[in-house]
């Protein structure tokens, strides 16, 4: 009774702050008003649904859900016995997906699932028709082969399967492989859990719980933040000066550049960022780029059967920072996309740094003024004829390349 009273008088002080700071920011002007209106609605479901309450309620859920025996994985016991995986605070929730900070063995994780609870995900019917082990080693790698078909567009070799693959393990045989199933319809532990062992761009995962899985923790982006990443919490505090941030800026700048001519280059298929902002990269002590959201990456096949759609315009064959071009005697989408990753990064992260109010005296303006041309160019929209946007791309990467590097050698002579 005193919760709900407490919740009620929370709720009023909560509408009260609201409609002052809505009318200070409309006293402002119209349109902040209306800016200032969405962040408040915004932060106000944000904070409502992204509890510590709801959060350790679904992961005693969870250790409840181990103990009975459904689930498994190679964190449970630290999470729901021995207390070595302890609840640090809720970071995301939208739809379902969960984002939490951790600390496994005093070092802070993440552990991340694309819904609540274990239910909630399909359950392998083979586990429902089956009483013992009767169910061969190639029956299941088949079926992990055709779930990441489904969900990736991509076929695989039974000898790729190896991160996804757990091995049967005695009596809790049927938990692992319905903890397992779980997982593998969760479109990033299936990215993570595939690319961990060839690419230093994705993060690398610790471990699962059921449908939990841990990932290690990094310092994401931010859009609101001037050098994008906070640099002092990444690298240290000695990243202060003008000098130490321009060079972080620097490296940071070709790390992603060698991201997207990994991701382009690097695998049997393409694989595409439909979402590219700030908030879904993050970079390491070393200031490597790796990409922490892939809910919206693709790989060539899937990216051309979701391009390719009906259409009585360009516009129509949008897909977030994907697009391609309608050709209007068919009416229908183009399968190939008509940006890139590289054209999508320059517009939306390289024009912060790379732009007049972000100039500095450690590096010589010529050169300066060459980075923001080349950025400026690079994130134009593609042009009509896509095999020219196609031949103009290697170009922008090499000179972005070229232009970064003259800018640390002058950095490494400053410092000389």
């Amino acid at each position: 009774m005193r919760g709900g009273v407490a919740w009620q008088r929370l709720r009023l002080k909560l509408a009260r702050r609201c409609r002052v700071l809505f009318c200070l920011c409309w006293a402002g002007g119209g349109l902040l008003g209306s800016a200032c209106l969405v962040l408040l609605l915004h932060r106000s479901v944000f904070s409502e649904r992204c509890t510590d309450e709801r959060s350790r309620r679904l992961l005693a859920r969870l250790c409840l859900d181990y103990s009975k025996g459904a689930l498994t994985g190679d964190l449970c016991e630290d999470l729901c016995v021995a207390q070595k995986l302890v609840y640090k605070q809720c970071l995301y929730y939208d739809r379902g997906k969960k984002v939490i900070q951790a600390d496994w063995e005093g070092q802070p994780v993440i552990l991340k699932s694309k819904k609540e609870i274990f239910s909630s995900y399909q359950p392998l019917r083979l586990l429902e028709e089956v009483e013992t082990q009767d169910v061969s080693e190639a029956e299941l790698l088949l079926m992990v082969a055709l779930e990441v078909k489904n969900v990736l567009g991509l076929e695989l070799s039974n000898n790729t399967m190896g991160p996804l693959w757990i091995r049967r393990r005695g009596l809790h045989w049927k938990a692992q492989v319905a903890s397992m199933w779980s997982l593998l319809q969760q479109e990033e532990y299936i990215y993570f859990s595939l690319l961990q062992d060839f690419s230093k761009h994705v993060l690398r995962i610790i471990g699962s719980c059921g449908h939990f899985y841990a990932v290690e923790y990094l310092t994401a982006g931010h859009a609101w933040h001037k050098t994008i990443f906070p640099l002092e919490d990444a690298v240290g505090p000695s990243f202060t000066s003008t000098k130490s941030k321009v060079k972080a800026i620097t490296d940071i700048a070709l790390s992603f550049l060698d991201m997207v001519n990994h991701f382009d280059n690097d695998f049997s298929h393409r694989l595409h960022l439909c979402d590219i902002k700030p908030e879904n990269f993050a970079i390491r002590n070393d200031l490597t780029v790796v990409a922490i959201d892939v809910d919206m990456a693709f790989f060539e096949p899937k990216m051309r059967d979701i391009l390719e759609q009906n259409c009585t315009g360009d516009e129509d064959c949008n897909f977030f920072d994907c697009f391609s071009k309608c050709d209007l005697r068919i009416k229908k989408c183009g399968a190939e996309r008509a940006n890139n990753n590289l054209q999508v990064i320059c517009d939306k992260i390289f024009r912060h740094w790379f732009s007049p109010s972000f100039r500095g005296p450690t590096i010589s303006f010529p050169l300066q003024l060459q980075l923001q041309k080349a950025v400026h160019e690079c994130a134009k929209s593609g042009p009509k004829d896509l095999i020219q946007h196609q031949e103009t791309a290697p170009n922008s990467l090499s000179e972005l390349y070229n232009l970064l590097q003259a800018s640390q050698r002058e950095l490494q002579k400053a410092d000389g």
